[in-house]
């Protein structure tokens, strides 16, 4: 569903992501991790087609980006990016116009009633404290019901009960044949849903594993993370 092949990203002389290749399949919840500076940020704006690059990204077999790719794809970045004089409500009806949906007013009505903004339709965006604009941000991505979703630190400025609906939508939209692919440098926000992870530092992938994997060595996580990085804080 995701397949970056060869991805290499420069920023004058600095060499930021050095031919970084893996995929995330159909059904498959993908978690990529790694030390500040690592490249993760450079490798999900390159995937969200808001970078130039080298390489090859595809979504759904269609150049990453490619309209068809981006009929699929939902993505939630690390900072919410509303526009701050459009209600909630208005930025659900901007994303579904956007992607010609139909019916979508009741799928719109559940996700806000998920994550109990419901009362919040007819706030302005400036409005919102940033945990709220982070949950109009995900609902924005979760109601074009994406074959393959991205996101960015998405459990940043969340209360806990957002935080365990969230999670429950990850194992979701895993449920039902997406693709999904979690940035974060909070291991154990992740550590009871991931089935891949993706190991970055400095630049490059230095560890790609299944959940099977670590379960018959015994090792942890973070154990890996530590061993594969130096020691390095996540970030």
């Amino acid at each position: 569903m995701l397949k970056v092949s060869e991805l290499t990203k420069k920023y004058q002389k600095v060499l930021a992501v050095n031919k970084v290749s893996f995929q995330v399949n159909p059904g498959e919840i993908g978690v990529l991790l790694g030390p500040n500076g690592a490249g993760k940020s450079t490798t999900i704006k390159s995937i969200a087609g808001l970078l130039r690059f080298e390489g090859k990204i595809t979504i759904d077999g269609k150049d990453n980006k490619s309209t068809e790719a981006k009929r699929v794809f939902g993505y939630v970045p690390e900072t919410p990016a509303l526009y701050e004089s459009l209600t909630c409500w208005e930025h659900l009806e901007f994303i579904a116009r956007a992607y010609n949906l139909t019916d979508w007013e009741d799928t719109a009505e559940a996700l806000l009633q998920r994550f109990d903004m419901s009362d919040k339709k007819k706030m302005l965006a400036k409005e919102l404290s940033k945990g709220m604009q982070q949950k109009v941000s995900l609902c924005c991505a979760l109601l074009i019901n994406p074959k393959m979703v991205m996101f960015d630190e998405p459990m940043i400025g969340l209360d806990p009960k957002a935080i365990k609906e969230l999670k429950e939508i990850f194992v979701e939209l895993k449920n039902s044949g997406c693709a999904i692919l979690i940035s974060t440098h909070i291991i154990d926000s992740i550590a009871e849903i991931w089935d891949k992870v993706l190991i970055m530092n400095k630049g490059e992938i230095v560890a790609n594993r299944v959940r099977e994997e670590l379960t018959a060595s015994g090792e942890s996580l973070e154990q890996i993370f530590f061993e594969v990085t130096g020691g390095e804080d996540e970030g």
